[in-house]
């Protein structure tokens, strides 16, 4: 099992209800796919340096896990096919 660290930002369009609901749904992804969430950050509400996807904010949520490493491909396969997810990005935790 390796450390990662995972970032994925959220539509700035979304309300409170439909961010926890949305933050709660992947999640369940993960752990669905037997990764272990060691710790959830949410960096709330900022703005891009450029626009992304014609918006120009956008929801931060740091999360650290450990995973096989082929336990984050349903996660990414599901995010690209979000429309709440903006950006995501997988990084090796050098914890």
């Amino acid at each position: 099992m390796r450390k990662y660290e995972l970032m994925y930002i959220l539509s700035a369009n979304l309300d409170d209800a439909a961010r926890a609901a949305e933050i709660e749904k992947l999640h369940g992804i993960l752990t669905s796919s037997n990764v272990t969430i060691r710790e959830v950050k949410e960096w709330g509400l900022r703005e891009f340096a450029s626009p992304m996807k014609k918006q120009t904010k956008g929801y931060y949520v740091i999360v650290k896990l450990t995973s096989e490493p082929n336990g984050l491909a349903e996660f990414e396969r599901l995010a690209r096919l979000n429309n709440n997810v903006i950006r995501y990005l997988v990084t090796v935790d050098q914890d």
